[in-house]
């Protein structure tokens, strides 16, 4: 059968699509640029926190299989990608 931390990824991805959905149609249903925007804003939080939740259970879930210089490698990545989208 599965992985428990294949099991918990998905889950948080799909709860991530699924609040995507939720926001596009809040979008429709208030019809203001304004309201958008900000619901807009708030989408843009749960992204990277998703990102870096599935990420850290994925690690976890291959922690005895990688090396922790591989490990350190993938953190500075996941560290660019937050920086680059902060900045």
């Amino acid at each position: 059968m599965w992985e428990k931390a294949i099991i918990g990824m998905a889950a948080l991805r799909i709860l991530s699509g699924s609040l995507e959905i939720l926001a596009a149609l809040l979008i429709l249903k208030v019809n203001e640029v304004e309201k958008a925007l900000l619901i807009n804003s708030g989408l843009a939080i749960v992204g990277p926190v998703i990102l870096i939740t599935t990420t850290t259970i994925g690690l976890l879930g291959m922690s005895d299989r990688i090396s922790f210089s591989k490990l350190a490698w993938i953190l500075v990545g996941i560290s660019c990608i937050l920086i680059g989208v902060r900045k």
